[in-house]
């Protein structure tokens, strides 16, 4: 009996001697998460003192780059402000104020009066003679049709840059973004020349110098594109409803109007007193920086020097009648590309009446010249005006 208790006594101190063995192995294991969760803390805050350390970082480059920028800006601001004064300084602006807009009256076109299509040989395919105060048609012929107007285009040219009231003085350079590549045509303006806004409106308008009008379209506010939007915007106000412009130049042939609407542009054009200066001036002289070869002795030899000299150029007038005394003329231009033929558009004063004349596409050089002298010559002598038939028009 004593022997079975003491195996019963043994065998509890061995349980409970492999009890304390679980417990004592099983401490360190239950222990590991403990350690791992402190360890991710202490991570994770570490991660968060580093992120506002960055952050803060941040803030203070941002904060300088902000002062930096402020500063440029203002040193900018102050620059500009400088240069406009000293520009202004420099030169005695000019600034041409806009016309007033014309008096859109409708073109009273063919009438009984009207003189029609044959009964005026004029070598011309369109022609539209009009009284300019009445708006009487007095001659007309395929007004209606659509044609390339060539360099007449110039007059829609000088009433947008006037329009935009830019400076006159301001020098422009030609370069060779003014150079015709779609008809290779020439030019007297040399690439490097300095001109004022003036002096190429002059050119573009007396010597119809493709190179001049370029240059205004091209520093135009918002470029090119601006100004023929302008162009467009300007043929719709003065009633032009069956033209379009695609370039400042009429090079282009996608430059098209009727006659019916050249009449319409020709007494918008009338409006502006510099247009009507310009255009009826018979010749105009502009400085151009040029090259001259002279023979130097040097050493006993004689050598080519070439010295860069200013001289004086004459632009005459590409209508001859603007050098006639017997022309009363307010404003003219004329044009001509091949798909245009010879084109010639006036205001004029004949028999003691405002009138303007519209010649399309007429036959050789001298064609527009002569269709001219006769629709004067028909106009003092047979002419409604001329008998003063149905027309209050005096003037």
């Amino acid at each position: 009996m004593w022997e079975q208790g003491c195996d019963k006594g043994d065998k509890v101190k061995k349980f409970l001697v492999f009890l304390t063995l679980i417990a004592f192995l099983a401490g360190p294991i239950l222990h590991v998460p403990e350690t791992q969760a402190a360890s991710e803390s202490k991570t994770h805050s570490s991660k968060s003192k580093n992120a506002k350390a960055n952050s803060k970082a941040k803030s203070k480059v941002k904060a300088k780059a902000k002062t930096k920028t402020k500063a440029k800006l203002k040193a900018k601001s102050k620059s500009k402000k400088i240069s406009t004064k000293s520009s202004k300084k420099r030169s005695n602006t000019k600034r041409y104020v806009q016309a007033p807009p014309p008096p859109l009256r409708a073109l009273s076109m063919v009438t009984p009066e009207t003189l029609l299509a044959q009964e005026l040989d004029l070598r011309a395919s369109a022609a539209l003679v009009v009284d300019q105060k009445s708006g009487a048609a007095l001659y007309a012929k395929n007004i209606d049709v659509p044609t390339s107007i060539a360099s007449i285009t110039k007059l829609m040219t000088a009433m947008v840059t006037l329009d935009a009231a830019l400076s006159m003085d301001e020098e422009i350079e030609v370069n060779d973004d003014d150079v015709d590549r779609l008809k290779g045509t020439g030019s007297r303006l040399a690439l490097g020349a300095r001109l004022t806004r003036e002096e190429l409106l002059h050119l573009a308008l007396i010597a119809s110098e493709n190179r001049a009008a370029s240059a205004l379209s091209r520093i135009y506010p918002g470029g090119r594109l601006a100004f023929v939007n302008a162009m467009n915007r300007k043929a719709r106000e003065i009633g032009m409803h069956d033209s379009h412009f695609v370039d400042s130049t009429g090079l282009n042939s996608g430059n098209r109007a009727t006659a019916a609407d050249l009449v319409k542009m020709v007494d918008a054009a009338y409006r502006y007193p510099m247009i009507r200066e310009i255009s009826s001036t018979g010749s105009y002289d502009v400085t151009l920086p040029g090259t001259q070869v002279v023979k130097v002795r040097k050493n006993g030899k004689m050598r080519k020097e070439y010295r860069s000299v200013q001289r004086h150029v004459a632009f005459n007038n590409t209508n001859s009648l603007t050098r006639s005394e017997d022309w009363d003329i307010g404003v003219s231009k004329t044009g001509y590309i091949n798909e245009a033929g010879h084109c010639l558009v006036m205001q004029t004063r004949i028999a003691d009446h405002r009138v303007i004349i519209v010649l399309l596409d007429s036959i050789g050089k001298w064609g527009r010249i002569g269709d001219a002298q006769r629709i004067r010559k028909w106009l003092e002598h047979e002419s409604p005006i001329a008998v003063g038939k149905n027309l209050d028009t005096a003037t």
